[in-house]
């Protein structure tokens, strides 16, 4: 279960299939833009393969339909978290992705923390994000 802090970052390892969208919780970005909308997704598309930090400069044009298609689909299902647009300005991250695991020694010695990682399993299953029980 992986929570994103950058959307540029997280949304090409999605297209380059590093990072599966189905092992996305959310996506926490410092953009302020709809994908759906064309004008707006033109200056993203921009920005983000010729810009400044274009962190984009390796895909292809041609993969443009793929990465606009995964920032829809996080938006759809509710995973774009996009501070900016209720006042915020959160500062660039080092970090790419944090991990939601937690491993089974501590569930079981604290109860707690056992009964909020449930209630975040059950929130993540109506989000439908696949789960990675593989952690112990």
């Amino acid at each position: 279960m992986k929570i994103g802090l950058s959307y540029s970052r997280c949304v090409r390892d999605i297209v380059q299939g590093r990072v599966d969208i189905d092992n996305v919780l959310v996506l926490i970005s410092r953009t302020d833009f709809d994908p759906h909308d064309d004008k707006q997704w033109a200056d993203i598309w921009f920005g983000y393969r010729y810009g400044l930090n274009p962190e984009w400069w390796d895909c292809r044009d041609q993969d443009e339909g793929h990465y606009r298609q995964v920032s829809i689909e996080l938006w759809e299902t509710g995973r774009f978290h996009q501070p900016r647009k209720f006042g915020t300005r959160p500062a660039r991250r080092s970090e790419i992705w944090l991990e939601a695991v937690l491993p089974d020694s501590e569930l079981e010695s604290r109860p707690a923390v056992k009964d909020a990682w449930d209630k975040f399993q059950m929130v993540a299953g109506l989000t439908n994000v696949k789960l990675d029980r593989t952690y112990s």
